[in-house]
């Protein structure tokens, strides 16, 4: 898909991200519209996935890491065709099955249920292993939050990838500088992280993760690398995307009202 394309359906998984919160009216748009550029590469332009046969044997898998910006792995899937939008816009109703967090056993496409905050980062490891011993072609990506990795298992699960020389694992660290309770720096400091996933034995690319041609070029190289796993340090923007939620760690965790909505849905080109 050329950058053209990619940049309108980036806006159309925006516009899903934004529609399903406000419908649910609670979820993360925050650091799912940060992510929304990654995920609609991932899914459009690097992965070898098949919404027709979402078990596909030697498939890529992407691992949702930061399970609160679920929303954007939802719309990204639905855009795809692995699914109607219409029924993601159920997210976190009763009896939805598109909870708050992703679920593996209920929304197809989804490959690891997330949300305890370390976790995914860990089983992707265990899933680019696997395919190692079982000489799977499949890679695995996996998307981090940079306060994501203030916890230590995160650092484990470093340790055993470069360890176990797993080339066929690509880590994408969402770094928008922003958490819940504010600025990253002000928390607990996770800089420099380009100089530790490197001391860690990792292949490190920093981008502008909003650029898709850095972003695509980043895929290419982590292709490339042998012997490594490759993590992709994308700066991006919280809320990228919706003039009033960009750079606001107030929207980490909170729904836009109607009127907030409709000006959001139309700053990405779209209609309520």
């Amino acid at each position: 898909m050329d950058i053209k394309a990619l940049e309108k359906t980036a806006a159309e998984v925006r516009i899903g991200i934004i529609k399903a919160i406000h419908n649910a009216g609670s979820g993360h748009p925050g650091g799912s519209l940060s992510a929304a550029d990654i995920v609609t590469a991932l899914y459009f332009d690097e992965m070898n996935v098949d919404p027709e046969n979402p078990k596909m044997e030697n498939r890529d898998k992407f691992i949702l890491s930061k399970g609160h910006a679920g929303p954007v792995q939802y719309s990204a899937l639905a855009v795809k065709g692995y699914y109607p939008m219409e029924d993601f816009m159920t997210l976190r109703k009763i009896g939805s099955k598109f909870q708050g967090h992703p679920d593996m056993n209920k929304v197809p496409g989804i490959e690891m249920s997330t949300g305890s905050l370390g976790q995914g980062f860990s089983v992707a490891g265990g899933m680019a292993m696997a395919n190692k011993l079982d000489n799977n072609p499949g890679r695995i990506y996996v998307l981090l939050g940079d306060g994501e990795i203030q916890e230590g298992i995160v650092w484990e699960a470093a340790m055993s990838a470069a360890h176990n020389s797993l080339d066929n694992l690509v880590g994408i660290l969402d770094y928008n500088g922003l958490q819940i309770d504010g600025k990253n720096d002000d928390v607990m400091t996770v800089a420099p992280v380009a100089e530790k996933f490197a001391a860690f034995g990792w292949n490190v690319i920093e981008i502008d993760g909003h650029d898709f041609t850095q972003i695509l070029d980043a895929f290419r190289k982590a292709r490339e690398c042998k012997g490594k796993p490759t993590m992709i340090i994308a700066n991006t923007i919280k809320g990228k995307g919706v003039s009033f939620m960009e750079g606001e760690a107030g929207w980490h965790g909170k729904a836009p009202d109607e009127e907030q909505t409709r000006q959001a849905v139309a700053e990405l080109g779209g209609e309520m």
